[in-house]
């Protein structure tokens, strides 16, 4: 599974996989600066544009990437607005950013309202990049934002 390794990369820690859109911009920059409890566990940025055995899993679930990041913890799949709560769950709350992160999205309910709304303005920012899309599912039709 390609991606960059978060951590010390410690042997018997769990690995907690991030797939997300390296393109976006924003999206990047947040999974740049999101962090989680060293409680046992590497976090690992995938880049969903990039083939990997986790995209092979995601996109068997029937899940598309171009509609929300995915956080795979311990063999479970959490999508979109899921994954940005859990991952506030997770969060390590060291700085400001993380702080903040925690307390926007630990809230499972002000996740599912805002994370929509935060899809939609990164649409909007790669159509005006021009870059395509990911289309996972392969939908005929499904290439530009």
């Amino acid at each position: 599974i390609s991606g960059l390794v978060r951590g010390a990369g410690s042997m018997g820690k769990e690995e907690v996989l991030l797939v997300y859109d390296k393109q976006c911009p924003v999206c990047h920059g947040y999974c740049q600066l999101v962090q989680i409890r060293d409680g046992g566990a590497n976090l690992r940025l995938v880049d969903a544009r990039e083939s990997s055995e986790v995209m092979d899993e995601i996109t068997a679930k029937g899940l598309d990437i171009d509609q929300g990041m995915v956080l795979k913890k311990g063999g479970q799949v959490f999508y979109g607005a899921d994954a940005i709560h859990e991952l506030a769950l997770m969060s390590r709350q060291s700085n400001a950013f993380s702080r903040l992160n925690h307390w926007t999205f630990k809230s499972k309910r002000v996740s599912g309202v805002i994370y929509p709304i935060l899809r939609g303005c990164r649409n909007l920012i790669l159509k005006a990049l021009r870059k395509s899309k990911i289309n996972n599912l392969e939908h005929e039709g499904n290439a530009r934002f």
